[in-house]
């Protein structure tokens, strides 16, 4: 050790438990006084040479230690005093060379006082040497009591009773000891609470770490936060120069004044709220500890804001703020109270703070002495995208892929942090498909952000993998070309809203929403196909009637669930059985036509903020209310086939390998079975088996008697007359 400084922070804590061991040599003289004088008070199994020998051997070999002679009390004030002035003449020194010490840090990070810092010492002193459990049980009159009670530590602090009586307010709870947890109060008894003084303190394990210069966490609570070094640069963040400019400000600004800062990013996955926090640390130099509240589980608001206290710590020992993701889970209704709990310590804390959330929130009542700032993050714009892809992406692209780039920007509308993951995933899978060469393809693309869709969406909702094309799909060119359109409107609407403006004229309605009308068979689901597979696009199918509950305010709890995540898969959603929410609104005659007409609402607001694809489909339009119908983009009616349509359905319904008979009469079947595309598909198909376990091949007979069961399926009425001259060929 140097003369005149400290080369390290472990010296410093050595010399002050040296200071520290005289406050306990001067208590143990005491403690013999007494013994001297009433034999009945050594009621002890620690002998006095016992007691004389650990004295002799002091942690770090303090100069007072090396005379030959018992040191008197005074002799003991008089070295306190000494040591005590040249340890502070050290740290001062050292603290200008610029070594870091640990104990004056935590002093200055919770506020302690002198008194708490020498409790601190007086309970770490066992950390260091385990001699000290005999001394304190020696001090304490019990061999049991190995670590220091509050009375043991008033006494050694304490210079008279009314300085120890008043000395006990540095253990409420409301302390920094106590209320940061750096010291934990314990109470052996088993029968009844005992008194304070008789209640032993031990440091913290976290404490004792930080102490000793090691900066891992343990402790299971804090399993759920992570520290993040600050490596982005506000400059690179896709936000308006404003925004940053005011972010900056705002952050220096309250970080220098020690008063706290709360900001509340809004937005969804990969919009750059956590990056832009760090970039914001970064810039006023700290670190940042990511804490997620959906993974903060507590049964009472008690423990919740316990936990929420030692994350807090953790945040200050690290010298960062806290990001708490998740924030919306306190949003809901049954959270309401650990919300009033996290407000309630986030105001005490005075540090800089960022909530995440997706959900719109404001404070009801303002934050006392907290400054609070919400910003909204949008999802970058087609052409930010476009930059996000080609730098992610980092030119490993065929020149196919690279061509058709902009186009994948402009279809899915990913925020970056989609962009960087989905970019990820596309190389794996070419990696995957071509060791070799390696190079990103369109489709390595597409499949990338077909996974980087949301998968909780298919628990709610069932996956339809689209195999229908263009050429399959028979209907009208007039009904065609509108389905056309609805594509149009995907694939153009970056030119659209972006470059054309057109997006600073809606605040609402920018997807699309898209009614399909038409008997059951005529080809509704598969139009949804078809766009689907044009688009490149998931799309998933939800049954409305199977949405809907009788117990109020869960239907919109199931919706809201259905657009909370196709809001991140970037999905077409097609709600079949339009009719079973949206039919005609009856006069509000009880409750239950209240809270339906409630339901009907609640499912519009969501589509027109969805700005993805809603297909809506009926089969009984009269059913539909027209006020719902006019606020749809496009209106489809999909006709029942007339012969000529049923006539193409039934020669384009056969695969290339299927075996059929030469004189199968397709024209006879389109003009005699007036049936809807779904039901010609299921004849062909009954047809298909039953030539498969009769002659390999597909006649007139398997298909006359396939319709015959489709009849019988569909509850029509067969008059043998209908199959004509093939009437021969029916059996049973």
């Amino acid at each position: 050790m140097s003369a005149d400084y400290y080369t390290s922070s472990l010296n410093h804590i050595l010399a002050e438990l040296e200071r520290i061991d005289l406050l306990i040599q001067a208590q143990v003289s005491i403690a013999r006084q007494v013994n001297q004088v009433d034999q009945n008070f050594q009621g002890l199994c620690i002998q006095e040479d016992e007691i004389s020998e650990l004295l002799a051997s002091p942690v770090g070999l303090p100069r007072w230690a090396t005379t030959a002679l018992p040191l008197s009390l005074q002799n003991i004030r008089t070295s306190l005093d000494r040591l005590s002035t040249d340890i502070n003449k050290r740290k001062e020194e050292s603290l200008k060379r610029g070594i870091r010490l640990y104990l004056p840090e935590l002093q200055q990070l919770f506020g302690l006082t002198k008194f708490d810092v020498d409790a601190l010492l007086i309970c770490l002193a066992p950390e260091f040497d385990l001699r000290y459990e005999r001394i304190y049980s020696y001090l304490q009159d019990d061999v049991t009591r190995k670590r220091p009670s509050v009375d043991l530590i008033l006494n050694l602090l304490s210079e008279s009773i009314e300085a120890k009586i008043t000395a006990r307010s540095f253990f409420s709870s409301k302390r920094p000891l106590l209320k940061y947890e750096l010291l934990q109060l314990f109470d052996d008894s088993l029968d009844q609470p005992v008194p304070l003084l008789r209640k032993y303190l031990k440091v913290d394990e976290r404490i004792v770490r930080y102490l000793l210069g090691t900066d891992e966490t343990e402790n299971s609570d804090l399993s759920y936060c992570t520290p993040v070094k600050p490596v982005a640069s506000l400059g690179e963040m896709l936000l308006p120069d404003d925004v940053k400019k005011n972010l900056s400000m705002l952050c220096e600004k309250h970080n220098a004044s020690g008063r706290g800062m709360l900001f509340y990013f809004q937005g969804g996955y990969g919009v750059g709220k956590q990056t832009t926090a760090e970039a914001l640390c970064g810039r006023v130099q700290l670190g940042l500890l990511l804490a997620d509240l959906e993974k903060v589980k507590s049964e009472d608001a008690f423990s919740f804001e316990r936990l929420l206290s030692l994350i807090w710590r953790e945040a200050r020992l690290k010298k960062s703020a806290v990001y708490w993701n998740g924030f919306d889970s306190l949003l809901l209704e049954d959270k309401r109270a650990l919300l009033e709990v996290f407000l309630h310590v986030l105001e005490r804390q005075k540090v800089l703070t960022f909530l995440g959330g997706s959900d719109t929130w404001e404070p009801v009542d303002a934050l006392y002495n907290l400054p609070f700032v919400r910003v909204e993050f949008a999802k970058p714009s087609c052409f930010e995208r476009l930059q996000l892809w080609t730098n992610s992406l980092n030119g490993t692209l065929t020149k196919e892929a690279a061509a058709n780039l902009e186009a994948i920007a402009n279809k899915f509308a990913f925020s970056g942090g989609q962009i960087r993951d989905a970019a990820s995933t596309a190389g794996n899978l070419a990696q995957w498909r071509d060791p070799e060469d390696g190079q990103i393809s369109t489709a390595d693309i597409h499949t990338a952000c077909r996974l980087q869709s949301n998968r909780r969406l298919s628990s709610l909702a069932r996956k339809i993998t689209p195999f229908y094309k263009w050429d399959d799909i028979v209907l009208p060119s007039e009904k065609k070309a509108q389905i056309q359109e609805v594509c149009n409107c995907v694939k153009y609407r970056s030119l659209v809203y972006d470059d054309w403006g057109f997006d600073k004229k809606l605040s609402l309605g920018k997807g699309l929403t898209v009614l399909f009308t038409g008997a059951s068979g005529t080809g509704k689901t598969m139009a949804a196909e078809v766009i689907a597979g044009e688009l490149g696009l998931d799309l998933y199918k939800i049954d409305l009637s199977s949405m809907i509950s009788k117990y109020i305010g869960e239907t919109e709890k199931n919706l809201s669930r259905i657009f909370s995540e196709a809001e991140t898969s970037n999905a077409i959603l097609f709600f079949d059985e339009a009719d079973a929410l949206f039919g005609k609104r009856s006069e509000v005659r009880d409750s239950h036509d209240r809270y339906a007409n409630i339901e009907t609402s609640y499912l519009l607001q969501r589509m027109e903020e969805y700005e993805g694809v809603v297909i809506l489909a009926t089969n009984l339009r009269k059913n539909m209310d027209d006020a719902f119908v006019r606020r749809m983009h496009f209106t489809i009616e999909f006709p029942f086939p007339s012969e000529k349509y049923r006539r193409r359905i039934w020669e384009g319904i056969w695969t290339e390998k299927t075996p059929r008979a030469k004189d199968i009469d397709l024209e006879f079947m389109g003009s005699s079975f007036e049936i809807a595309g779904g039901n010609i598909k299921n004849v062909a198909l009954a047809a298909a088996f039953l030539a498969a376990a009769d002659g390999k091949i597909v006649n007139m007979h398997h298909l006359i008697n396939a319709t015959r069961r489709e009849y019988q399926k569909m509850g029509k009425v067969v008059v043998d007359g209908e199959f004509g001259k093939y009437g021969s060929h029916t059996g049973t």
